[in-house]
């Protein structure tokens, strides 16, 4: 039996990271682990969604969560994770780190807080570094083939938003570590995959 390989795909908006992702896997009875939140009230959002579903195999079965560690532990199959973006904002998000564009009104975590946390309570950073670390353990953790899709937001102008700037931060950050940890690294763009790291499967059985 080959060992199970961690295939990290990288890429723009509408570059062709998803169905290269996707092509990887088509043949295997694999789980698609969706990480970006429901949305019931966005149109445009649910026909996005409805695209890719109609785009995958239908021998795919499908999970949504942003419990990636405890999504994972439960999965026994070849998985496609789309996408470190979408959990990145939820634990940025649920770890406190926004702050006010404008630099008006309070901070959601802890940094500009008129009175500093007590020193037993973890600032946003800790909090978020704690779940960035579950999120990358488990990806190595995980016994069967995994893709991972993640979000390359790093040649375009710096945000003047302070917001826009913490996380693509972040996400470059995370991302360095997660190439560390796969066996293949891929960007895509415009549709053409370029490998920088290993020798990843040719996608087949896609159209």
């Amino acid at each position: 039996m080959s060992a199970p390989r961690r295939v990290l795909i990288t890429g723009g908006v509408r570059s062709g990271k998803s169905t290269y992702a996707e092509r990887l896997l088509w043949e295997a009875p694999a789980t698609y682990l969706a990480t970006g939140p429901s949305r019931p009230d966005d149109d445009e959002w649910r026909a996005r969604v409805a695209a890719h579903q109609q785009r995958r195999p239908s021998h795919w079965s499908s999970l949504e969560s942003v419990d990636v560690p405890r999504a994972l532990s439960e999965i026994n199959r070849p998985c496609l994770l789309d996408d470190v973006g979408s959990w990145l904002t939820s634990a940025l998000e649920e770890s406190g780190a926004w702050v006010s564009d404008t630099g008006e009104g309070p901070r959601r975590g802890d940094e500009e807080q008129s009175t500093p946390p007590p020193p037993s309570m973890p600032t946003w950073h800790q909090r978020y570094a704690a779940r960035a670390d579950a999120f990358v353990e488990a990806i190595t953790a995980f016994e069967h083939d995994l893709v991972i899709v993640t979000n390359e937001v790093g040649f375009g102008l710096v945000s003047p938003y302070q917001s826009g700037r913490l996380f693509t931060d972040e996400l470059g950050r995370l991302n360095q570590r997660l190439a560390r940890a796969c066996d293949d690294v891929v960007l895509v763009v415009a549709g053409c995959p370029l490998v920088i790291k290993g020798e990843p499967k040719n996608p087949s059985g896609a159209s």
